[in-house]
């Protein structure tokens, strides 16, 4: 369906990619991955036209329907979460557009000359918007939106007054209803729930047409595509299996041609040291003559690259009681929603508490009560003895200083520290060499999202509360994460919609219900195991 012949890009002084190869076949489910800055995007932009390769071509058979989705979703007003949807429904949404018109033409007194032709056409009309399923369409549409979590009233307010997050799954929705030939989803899986996200993947395992995607959750990744293309060094390499057969085949590959590249240096270092020895003897003259042209012809093996990997060790953290936290009787309502009504509920030192519950449970609610960001209406919430406590909220993004850099940032938190440690710190959280002087107006989310962390584990507190921390992350920077995590010796409280970190970290789960909290010991996967569904929202 799409083909990528021998494609050479340039952005700046960066090459992207040389001469590179690949295609995308009706049928085929492709996750497209590779370190940040690799060219992912900008392989989304020439496969839509927005961009063109400087030398090759990419070819696109006659006629077909493309879909793209990326996180840039530009300006949403003035009408519907559903209206917003259904206009982006490829042809229908054209055909109803004409329809409308005609529709106020047949009302026109001025047009009344003209009222059989006009008539006429809206037969024409109203048949072929019957053919593409248009009446079907808003049915449709909702349908979509609800699997993303939206509630009726958001379906029918005004897009223009939803989040950034939630105007993304609007687009999201858009290119979901229009089930065009070949979807580009770049990073679809961002700024979902869990069940959204569960949602997403079964829609997506039962799309028939031709998927590229990008998504730096490796459970969802693992669940859909049947293929990888690899972004690496200007070329595309493709692995026929999930991102977990990929790991283990380019971990492979690596292994080989590192005993490949050790081997002919092996042969080159005795050829080179007989060489060596005997150039001087008239005697060996041709025998040494036949290994310096012999060894100009060989084809040099490259070691294997080696990309970058982010470590990161907990200093030890000051013990805490045994009593974490205590909830008795809280009361907490928004106007007339009532979030809680008399909640009890204590955290004891090394539980590591995932809180689940469906979109408007109160999980946010319940960890701005427990690090005091809100207060309850009625009842308490006590922290334990010698509980020091870090807090990772999303909103800690925005209230970095945009005119410090992330060297500054690090000083200002820490202004008593040495250069060295914090540069160590900087680094194992990604930021090396000239990095440390970025502006923080200029990060990326996960750039910011790893500043915050650094600076929250610098000196490590010993209850950590985190809200959806791998948004924005990379999956180099989740591995590291869950591996630092994994290792912690303090108390833990978060929420968070990648699967892949709450059965990696989780010793008790909280679901959030309206009767009030039921609990579940041994963590993320023994819950799913006892309730038969990965979600509160999803029943199986």
């Amino acid at each position: 369906m799409i083909r990528l012949d021998n494609i050479s890009k340039q952005n700046g002084q960066q090459l992207l990619f040389i001469e590179a190869s690949a295609s995308l076949q009706k049928g085929e489910k492709i996750g497209l991955v590779g370190p940040n800055g690799a060219g992912k995007t900008t392989l989304f932009r020439m496969i839509i036209g927005t961009e063109q390769p400087d030398e090759g071509q990419i070819v696109t058979d006659r006629g077909i329907s493309i879909g793209f989705f990326s996180q840039d979703v530009g300006e949403m007003s003035g009408h519907s979460a559903v209206a917003e949807v259904m206009n982006g429904a490829g042809s229908v949404s054209d055909v109803a557009a004409e329809l409308k018109e005609l529709e106020v033409a047949m009302c026109d007194p001025d047009q009344a000359d003209e009222m059989d032709a006009i008539i006429a056409r809206f037969g024409e009309v109203q048949e072929r918007f019957e053919e593409l399923g248009g009446y079907a369409l808003e049915g449709k549409a909702r349908e979509v939106l609800a699997g993303l979590s939206f509630s009726q009233d958001m379906m029918d307010g005004d897009v223009g007054a939803l989040s950034g997050g939630w105007k993304m799954r609007v687009a999201l929705a858009r290119i979901l209803l229009m089930r065009p030939d070949v979807m580009l989803l770049d990073e679809p899986s961002n700024h979902l729930d869990l069940e959204s996200l569960i949602w997403l993947e079964d829609f997506l395992k039962t799309y028939d047409g031709a998927l590229l995607m990008t998504s730096h959750d490796r459970e969802f990744m693992n669940r859909i595509v049947n293929k990888i293309i690899e972004i690496d060094g200007g070329s595309l390499t493709s692995y026929s299996g999930d991102y977990e057969f990929y790991e283990q085949q380019r971990a492979l590959n690596e292994k080989q041609q590192q005993a490949q590249f050790e081997r002919q240096q092996a042969m080159l270092a005795k050829e080179i040291k007989f060489i060596e020895r005997f150039k001087a003897r008239a005697s060996h003259a041709t025998q040494v003559q036949s290994r310096v042209k012999k060894l100009e012809k060989i084809d040099r093996v490259e070691p294997p690259k080696r990309r970058q990997t982010l470590s990161f060790d907990f200093p030890p953290a000051p013990r805490s009681g045994d009593d974490v936290v205590n909830m008795k009787n809280v009361h907490k309502r928004y106007g007339d929603r009532v979030i809680y009504d008399g909640l009890d509920f204590m955290i004891r030192r090394k539980e590591r508490c995932c809180v689940m519950g469906v979109n408007g449970a109160g999980k946010s609610t319940l960890l701005k009560l427990v690090t005091g960001t809100t207060t309850p209406d009625q009842g308490t919430v006590t922290l334990g003895g010698s509980v020091k406590m870090g807090y990772f909220a999303q909103h800690a993004m925005e209230l970095l200083d945009g005119d410090r850099t992330v060297f500054e940032a690090l000083e200002d938190n820490f202004p008593r520290a040495g250069q060295g440690s914090l540069r160590a710190v900087a680094g194992a959280f990604g930021f090396s060499g000239d990095d440390v002087e970025k502006k923080c107006r200029v990060l990326s989310g996960g750039e910011k999202a790893r500043l915050v962390m650094a600076i929250m584990l610098f000196d490590p507190p010993n209850f950590l509360v985190l809200d959806e921390p791998t948004n924005h992350l990379d999956m180099a920077t989740k591995e590291m994460l869950i591996t630092a995590l994994a290792q912690y010796e303090g108390t833990m409280l978060f929420v968070s919609h990648d699967r892949h970190f709450l059965a990696a970290l989780s010793n008790r789960v909280l679901e959030l219900t309206p009767e009030g909290i039921h609990q579940y010991g041994g963590g993320y996967t023994e819950y799913v195991a006892r309730t038969g569904h990965e979600a509160p929202g999803l029943h199986s």
